[in-house]
């Protein structure tokens, strides 16, 4: 079952965030506190790191359902809600469902998600070693995306 969205749709999901984002930095740069240039420099940092962290939501949901639908793993839409991924990332690593409770547990989570991204490296048939370098920041970022679209 592959999920599409309308160009459509997509254009007026954009607008939508884009039209709340700058009503949220106009109001920041009208308020009684706010000096100058720096209020709506506020406004255009809230709107980057909001459109980058949706960017980087889309690419991890759509790396996770690619590799779930590359390994045979069932119900791959679970890429696409955000508690629900994880049990997806267990069932693709072939892990028992109740490591989910290690994902909340501070500091625990950072090693379990090494070991369940080992997994699912290993599961596509990749070196282990792969998981291990989601600890880098920004490698992290293409180590997914590896993992499902390299052959």
């Amino acid at each position: 079952m592959r999920i599409r969205f309308s160009p459509r749709s997509l254009r007026g999901l954009r607008m939508a965030w884009v039209a709340a984002l700058m009503s949220a930095a106009a109001a920041q740069a009208q308020s009684s506190d706010a000096t100058g240039p720096f209020s709506a420099l506020t406004g255009v940092m809230l709107l980057f790191v909001v459109v980058f962290g949706l960017g980087c939501y889309v690419y991890i949901s759509l790396a996770l359902q690619t590799i779930a639908i590359k390994t045979g793993t069932a119900n791959e839409w679970l890429a696409w809600i955000p508690i629900a991924n994880l049990f997806l990332m267990l069932s693709v690593a072939k892990k028992p469902m109740w490591w989910f409770l290690l994902f909340l547990i501070p500091l625990a989570n950072v090693v379990v998600a090494i070991m369940v991204w080992m997994a699912v490296a290993e599961a596509r048939g990749k070196p282990n070693w792969w998981g291990i370098l989601m600890i880098v920041p920004l490698v992290n970022l293409v180590v997914p995306g590896y993992l499902a679209w390299a052959d």
